[in-house]
């Protein structure tokens, strides 16, 4: 990895609530960085365990692809546990606000740069599962974080409130196939992709 920078996986379990109806879901937590600062991309469910992950060193960001509750139900705790900012798009306070009255501290809009360990994580706005919706690009790595936007077998969700099909095929299409074919996409949920094997796919 560039720069000793190491890209890990927490698993949390926990819950989805939308338009009345909960289900329960596994998360995908991803934390980069190297032996002094890290990135941790969505706050799922166990802030406990997170926390664990990262052990002593200093979580510089606290990055979040989407305001749906079970992306950011642990951002409160893991924000009180390390003192890190919350990144999220203003496309999504809206959701972020059915669970807090503050925060976050920063707007994740187009085109912001978090960087960890000399590795840049670039904002790329992706609209559809959500208004806000925003992946995190390291071309350094070679990697996109893709939150619930792009999965293993084609586009996220879009049968809740605020989302949209044409949408996210169009975000999927304009911003993330244009990509390189071998970009690893780590998800928010589910096993990992290439930005080649979703290109191929026909939806």
């Amino acid at each position: 990895m560039a720069n000793n920078v190491t890209i890990e996986k927490v698993v949390t379990s926990g819950t989805f609530s939308l338009d009345g109806e909960t289900f329960d879901v596994d998360n995908n937590v991803w934390i980069v960085g190297d032996d002094a600062q890290v990135v941790v991309i969505d706050a799922a469910h166990d802030a406990d365990a997170i926390i664990a992950a990262v052990g002593d060193r200093k979580v510089v960001a606290l990055v979040l692809t989407h305001a749906h509750d079970d992306h950011i139900d642990a951002a409160g705790a893991l924000q009180q546990g390390t003192g890190a900012p919350a990144w999220l798009h203003p496309d999504d306070r809206m959701l972020w606000d059915v669970l807090y009255s503050e925060g976050p501290q920063h707007d994740l809009s187009e085109g912001t740069v978090v960087s960890v360990g000399g590795v840049d994580l670039s904002a790329l706005h992706t609209p559809g599962h959500s208004p806000g919706s925003t992946c995190l690009y390291a071309p350094a790595l070679g990697v996109l974080f893709s939150g619930d936007t792009l999965f293993d077998g084609g586009p996220g969700a879009t049968g809740r409130s605020y989302s949209d099909r044409p949408t996210i095929e169009a975000s999927i299409r304009e911003r993330l196939f244009i990509l390189p074919p071998d970009t690893v996409v780590h998800t928010g949920h589910g096993t990992d992709t290439t930005i080649e094997a979703e290109a191929a796919r026909t939806w």
